[in-house]
This record gives structure tokens, C-alpha cells and sequence, in this order.
């Protein structure tokens, strides 16, 4: 028996979500044509609405609905901090801890020789404009800790340097509550590296 085309399609459409793979998308296609029709519909119409309402903002370049984003026109903000993040889930990360002030700006991506992806596929440009406003006196670079990620740190702090402005760098370690036993060498060497006076 073939797989009708239209149930078909929805499984490819469902692949392209990270981590989802052929079976993955056949059990989620079936289970939202089969048992829970309303919450496709649902589905369906979240997903068009987003598409045809969210933008980037045009400071931070995260989405948003408006020209600027609800953090960027915050003036309560440190004005002065500007904190780089790969991805929009970045940017939530460190926002729902509560201890970081200042403004943001989203890359939407990393540098990936590898796979291709060079410092014109990333907003580098638009970054550097917004670093460059006179404003910002502090960049932190907050790419996760991956090779790419990095790579990433680094080429921008060379750029950022170049520009007079004082760049950081957030710092690795331990996770609260962790304990040494369990923690990964690379970890634990990052950890001891980096220590601070007390």
C-alpha cells in the first residue's frame, strides 16, 4: 500500500524540524491526522501566523512583531552592555537568569567552515554597525562553547578589538550544585583556569 500523497507531504514537512527523523515524523503525522485533528488545525494556523507576522528586530535582529523588540526599547537597560548570543533560545537562556542588564544581539547562526557557513551567513555586518553606535563601550560574546562557537568568539573579538571596544567573554565552569567527581576533564581544567580571587 502507498502512502497517500497529501500524508506524504506532511511527513517530509515534519522532518524539517531539528532532531526528527523519518519515523519520528510518520508517528507525528498520523497522530495529528488521526487522533488530534483540532491541535493540527491549531498547529497549522500558529505557524502561518508567525510566518506572516514575525521579523527581525532591527537593533538586536532576534523576532519580534514591531520594528524593535521589547528588551531593545526598554530604556531601563544598560545602554552601554551589549551581550552577542548564536540564537533567539540564547538570548532566552540568559535573559531568564535574571543577572545580565544590558541589550542584546543575535548572530542567527555561527561561523561553520564546514558546512559552509562564512562570516557573510551570519549577521556580522549588522552587528558591527550596532557595536559601532558610539553607545556600546562592552561586547560580551556569549557562543556556546562548541568548536564552531569558538571560532566564532574569537573572529569576533579580533573585529570587535579592532574597534576600540572592550570585549569579554562569559565564563565556563562547574554548574552550581556539580560536584568534581562528576564533572567532564575539560570542565574541570576550564573551571580551574578560569578561577577567581576570592
Amino acid at each position: 500500500m502507498s502512502t497517500p500523497r497529501s500524508l506524504a507531504n506532511l511527513i517530509d514537512a515534519l522532518r524539517v524540524l531539528p532532531g526528527v527523523g523519518p519515523k519520528s515524523a510518520t508517528r507525528m503525522a498520523f497522530h495529528l491526522v488521526q487522533r488530534d485533528q483540532h491541535g493540527a488545525g491549531q498547529l497549522a494556523q500558529a505557524l502561518m501566523e508567525a510566518l506572516g507576522t514575525l521579523k527581525h528586530c532591527r537593533q538586536c535582529n532576534t523576532f519580534t512583531e514591531a520594528e524593535i523588540c521589547d528588551i531593545c526599547a526598554d530604556e531601563q537597560r544598560n545602554q552601554a552592555q551589549l551581550c552577542v548570543v548564536e540564537m533567539p533560545t540564547d538570548l532566552l537562556s540568559v535573559e531568564h537568569t535574571r543577572s545580565y542588564e544590558g541589550l542584546y544581539f543575535v548572530l542567527m547562526g555561527r561561523l561553520s567552515p564546514l558546512d559552509g557557513i562564512g562570516p557573510k551567513d551570519i549577521a556580522l555586518q549588522q552587528l558591527l554597525q550596532r557595536a559601532s553606535d558610539g553607545i556600546i563601550e562592552e561586547v560580551i560574546l556569549a557562543t556556546n562553547f562548541t568548536t564552531e562557537g569558538e571560532a566564532t568568539a574569537h573572529y569576533l573579538a579580533e573585529m570587535l578589538r579592532a574597534r576600540g571596544l572592550k570585549v569579554s567573554r562569559i565564563a565556563r565552569g562547574l554548574p552550581v550544585g556539580g560536584e568534581l567527581e562528576h564533572a567532564d576533564p575539560g570542565t574541570l581544567a576550564q573551571a580551574v583556569i578560569e578561577r577567581r580571587g576570592l
